[in-house]
């Protein structure tokens, strides 16, 4: 598994890592949207928002091996280059991401720490990170919750950025990400 970025695309690792997350992602959303359908205190509702805080956890660890990754080497170079405006939102962009990709799993655990709960992961009692403060775990759980909404727009919005790059400015953006070992010229 090549771990550095070529010129033309991202290293193998990074290209695995940010489409796995893109899948963990979604379900952590789509745990927390659904969790309304079953009442509370069900089994069912109860399972789905541990999946949430288990693989929002699982994204917190990934994102570390991201970092790393990106940290191996410069980006592949977008072609043609795109103005310098565009480079600054999408530095800010990816910055803003992982810091959300950091910072709501930690909020997530600060929450159920506050509440008292046992922090599982994979079947592993994880220290809490607080002790229990109900007052607080409700004030967290409040930024956590506006954080999340962001994080919809930003992820929205990143995924229009790859759109727009590739079908009407037509340069390499999406291309340098895309699974399959080739990067085509268009």
């Amino acid at each position: 598994m090549p771990w550095k970025n070529s010129d033309s695309r991202y290293s193998t690792m990074s290209i695995a890592l940010h489409w796995l997350m893109v899948v963990l992602l979604a379900v952590v959303y789509a745990c927390i949207e659904l969790r309304g359908q079953f009442p509370k205190g069900s089994g069912a509702r109860t399972l789905i928002v541990e999946m949430h805080f288990m693989l929002g956890l699982t994204v917190f660890v990934l994102v570390w091996l991201r970092l790393f990754a990106r940290s191996l080497g410069v980006a592949p170079k977008i072609v043609p280059a795109p103005p310098q405006w565009q480079s600054l939102l999408a530095t800010l962009m990816h910055w803003a991401l992982y810091a959300l990709m950091i910072g709501l799993p930690i909020a997530g655990w600060l929450i159920v720490s506050a509440k008292g709960h046992s922090v599982m992961f994979y079947g592993m009692e994880l220290p809490p990170l607080i002790a229990e403060n109900k007052a607080l775990a409700e004030e967290i759980e409040s930024w956590h919750v506006l954080f999340g909404q962001v994080g919809y727009w930003l992820i929205g919005l990143h995924a229009l950025a790859g759109i727009f790059h590739h079908y009407v400015m037509r340069d390499n953006t999406a291309l340098r990400m895309m699974p399959g070992g080739h990067n085509p010229t268009r």
